[in-house]
């Protein structure tokens, strides 16, 4: 292990976390709501430590290795959520600190989910600042660290690497911060273009901000009580409804789509089946709630079962109704849409699209070769044949998900919050969603959680956003020996 590389990732992320702490300060002066203190100190904390750490780090004489990037990762995850969570503490908006921990834990994973029982009452600038950390975190912390500062390319792809979704990381173009780089612009000129629609729509410029920034990184923190719904408007669900859908589609092809490779656009089988998913997720949902007359018009129905597709199925999880009172039959598939997600290469949660479609054609040529022993299959996706130590780690990657999944329910289950609630809450921690059903529907929050099971779905947040190994990594005892 290289500390000298980690610690110099670690110092710049410290760094950075000051220097994003900028824009919620000037929303304190502005409104004056008094939390401007709150931020000065935390920013002069992560500048005091961070600062010494990049100046004595600088010189490093090796290049980043996949174990460095990883450990640099995970920690500095954990770093950024652990000080984000200091400007709520220090103000009081959020007196306890594993409770302020949580609440920007589920802010930088996109999660979304939360122990307050009332946004409407916290200060403007710690209302920006969760939505803020929400589209911060939607991109990756370390992808905006290679964008904006000259770390250099020897290694630091690892850093992209074990922060990216899916079966693997694609650079955009040959030298990795310029890929990072157009990544972010992408992500700006789509949160710009989606601020600006929701300005027409009658919201605020603040408001328009929050919510763009929590469809961005698709995880859903409002600075309404009632979430989307406080606004009553149809021309708001159905923009943020179709930017969540937008934000769940790998970023890769909108560099395709603008460099005019429409090829790669047509033949990709992943955004292909998650707009399938969303059209026949939307028509069983409606149909459901027709079925049992749950809405008195149509226009309704179609409206809340399309925005709640939208919305679960990018893993983002605002709300225009409590779908916890909605029929078995629409929350299973809602429950559906959370475990599998949006597309890799995107800012949605979940096992990801891609995964699925590698488990089907995994078990689809198994039963193949079952039938017809002496037949040679291969799974293509794309077009393009798939390596079987693609497939091997899909299925690796899985099953450690399932064992996560039943570990942190075991563990969550001593709250004896009943199974419904449990098992969603697990599911929707590490498929980074926030809300799930039961006790922790739409309408309700976490609060009533032990500080124990905060933790742990705290972790299984961290865990879901990152993918497992670099997090699972920091408990193996082989990471930290010297090489």
């Amino acid at each position: 292990m290289n500390y000298r590389l980690v610690l110099l990732v670690l110092g710049r992320i410290l760094v950075l976390a000051a220097a994003a702490m900028a824009p919620p300060l000037l929303v304190s002066l502005l409104y004056g709501d008094g939390v401007h203190l709150s931020f000065l100190v935390t920013m002069a904390i992560l500048l005091v430590l961070g600062i010494p750490m990049v100046a004595l780090m600088k010189k490093r004489e090796k290049t980043m290795r996949s174990r460095e990037g990883f450990v640099a990762v995970a920690l500095c995850w954990v770093a950024i959520a652990l000080f984000g969570a200091l400007p709520p503490f220090f103000s009081g908006a959020i007196p306890n600190y594993i409770d302020a921990l949580f609440e920007m834990s589920a802010g930088f994973t996109t999660t979304g989910a939360s122990i307050l029982i009332s946004v409407e009452n916290l200060p403007e600038s710690i209302v920006f600042w969760r939505a803020f950390s929400q589209w911060l975190g939607g991109m990756g912390v370390l992808i905006l660290t290679l964008a904006i500062l000259p770390a250099g390319d020897r290694g630091f792809n690892n850093l992209a690497r074990a922060e990216s979704t899916g079966l693997s990381s694609e650079r955009l173009v040959p030298r990795i911060r310029q890929s990072a780089t157009i990544l972010y612009l992408i992500y700006l000129v789509l949160t710009v273009l989606q601020t600006l629609a929701l300005l027409l729509g009658g919201m605020n410029l603040y408001e328009a901000l929050i919510h763009a920034f929590a469809t961005a990184g698709t995880g859903g923190f409002s600075s309404r009580d009632a979430s989307v719904g406080a606004f009553n408007s149809g021309f708001i669900e159905y923009t943020i409804g179709l930017f969540m859908i937008l934000f769940s589609v790998s970023f890769t092809l909108y560099y395709a789509a603008v460099t005019r490779e429409f090829s790669r656009i047509r033949k990709n089988t992943e955004i292909k089946v998650f707009l399938t998913i969303i059209v026949i997720s939307t028509a069983l949902i409606a149909a459901d709630l027709v079925r049992n007359g749950v809405y008195s018009n149509l226009s309704d129905t179609i409206r809340h079962s399309f925005f709640h597709t939208a919305s679960l199925g990018s893993s983002t999880a605002f709300s225009v109704a409590d779908y916890n009172q909605w029929p078995g039959l629409s929350k299973t598939v809602l429950l559906c849409l959370m475990a599998i997600g949006g597309c890799a290469g995107s800012t949605a949660g979940g096992l990801k699209v891609i995964r699925i479609i590698t488990l089907y054609k995994s078990a689809s040529r198994e039963i193949k070769r079952i039938i017809h022993p002496r037949s040679i299959s291969v799974v293509h996706i794309n077009k393009e044949p798939v390596q079987d130590k693609a497939l091997t780690g899909v299925l690796h990657f899985f099953v450690i998900y399932v064992i996560i999944v039943a570990a942190a329910v075991l563990l969550v289950s001593l709250d004896d919050m009943g199974l419904e609630t449990t098992f969603s809450s697990v599911i929707a921690m590490i498929s980074n969603v926030g809300p799930g059903f039961g006790l922790v529907g739409p309408a309700s929050n976490y609060a009533g959680f032990s500080v124990l099971s905060k933790l742990v779905l705290s972790l299984t947040m961290f865990v879901g956003r990152l993918e497992i190994f670099p997090i699972l990594m920091l408990f193996f005892p082989s990471t930290w020996r010297r090489a």
